[in-house]
């Protein structure tokens, strides 16, 4: 039997889910209605797949998945939401996550992507995968050549982003799934990177490299 963990808040959701997933035989549904149920569950039992929201009542779902896999570090973790998560995969797969799958997905897909977890597989929705950009971006060709082979990160990049849409550390900190803390480490690595000393000149420094363009910064 296939023990299979659902983590939402939403009642009808995931009766909805426990409905098609027990349907296929072989497969048992537990619930989780909240981040600290969950846990509580995770130590009681080792569960096959668990399927976590992204937005819980007492949490998100990526700072769960990380305390799951630090009480068991062979869990099978799938966000399962109804966000778009494009922003947060770096993220979602540097915590250990197996990947994502859409709260729109038909019957099939729910099915195909637990197997596919089941045997190890990286679940991605192929919408999702044609949205995100390479995981590094080189910088443009430049007389200069000490910045020819300078690299940014797909993290780098969101940062850069929201600085010139003229966010706070406390926003770009929340848009990331960070601490403050961890931002100003990310920030002070850029900086050196860059070889600049603000955040606007972080920003005109990228858009002078090709990392940035004009519909990126605000109005």
């Amino acid at each position: 039997m296939i023990k299979i963990l659902l983590v939402d808040d939403h009642p009808a959701v995931m009766e909805g889910t426990k409905i098609i997933l027990e349907q296929e035989g072989g497969m048992k549904v537990f619930l989780a209605h909240s981040a600290g149920e969950a846990c509580e569950k995770v130590e009681q039992m080792a569960y096959d797949v668990m399927l976590i929201d992204l937005n819980l009542s007492d949490g998100n779902g990526i700072d769960l998945a990380k305390r799951v896999l630090k009480l068991r570090p062979e869990s099978t973790i799938l966000i399962y939401t109804g966000f778009d998560v494009s922003n947060h995969f770096n993220l979602m797969i540097e915590s250990g996550l197996c990947g994502f799958i859409p709260k729109t997905s038909n019957s099939e897909q729910l099915l195909t992507a637990v197997r596919c977890a089941l045997r190890g597989e990286v679940v991605l929705p192929l919408s999702l995968v044609r949205q995100l950009r390479r995981t590094t971006l080189q910088a443009a060709e430049s007389n200069n050549s000490s910045v020819v082979n300078l690299a940014i990160s797909h993290k780098e990049y969101e940062i850069l982003k929201q600085i010139a849409k003229g966010k706070s550390n406390k926003d770009i900190a929340e848009f990331a799934l960070m601490s403050q803390r961890s931002l100003e480490y990310a920030l002070t690595n850029l900086f050196v990177k860059l070889g600049v000393k603000s955040r606007i000149e972080a920003a005109i420094k990228a858009k002078q490299l090709g990392f940035l363009s004009d519909a990126d910064f605000m109005p």
